[in-house]
């Protein structure tokens, strides 16, 4: 009595929601235009905000740079709801997701008409690996809203 009671109050509910759940996630991923949202805070797919590549550029990235030559950018915000924020700089070998160089600029705010990022510091590294390499600024608000822009560079 206890075993077929145990079945019906336990097991049966956790097979009948797995095999819903499975139903409903087929029918759902079988609609052309749908996908998955699997990281909501990502950059190009944020509920907070979306990236917007027109309101952020990199100041100062060449197309080419020695294996000596120090990587010295600045960005440039157009976005006056992007007054304060953090802003990050990271470094990916090209069609790789491990970052070979990273910055983070925390509390960034400016008042000027220039909008030019970081404030009173820099962002300069030197590759030693010869390659392609693609440069990701990101700035993201008080209010948790990002922007985002890509540069693609070579060191030689």
């Amino acid at each position: 009595m206890v075993s077929s009671r145990l079945i019906v109050v336990f097991v049966l509910p956790i097979i009948f929601t797995i095999v819903t759940g499975s139903v409903v996630m087929y029918d759902i991923l079988q609609k052309p235009d749908r996908e998955l949202n699997m990281w909501p805070m990502s950059s190009e797919n944020s509920s907070h905000g979306s990236s917007h590549d027109s309101t952020l550029k990199i100041i100062g990235l060449s197309s080419e740079y020695l294996i000596s030559e120090p990587i010295e950018i600045q960005v440039q915000v157009s976005d006056s709801s992007f007054s304060c924020g953090d802003l990050y700089l990271t470094i990916y070998p090209s069609g790789k997701s491990d970052a070979v160089s990273q910055g983070g600029f925390f509390n960034q705010c400016f008042e000027n008409e220039s909008n030019l990022l970081p404030v009173d510091d820099t962002f300069s590294k030197i590759i030693d690996v010869p390659g392609s390499y693609k440069l990701t600024a990101e700035m993201i608000s008080n209010d948790l809203q990002n922007i985002s822009s890509t540069g693609i560079f070579t060191i030689k």
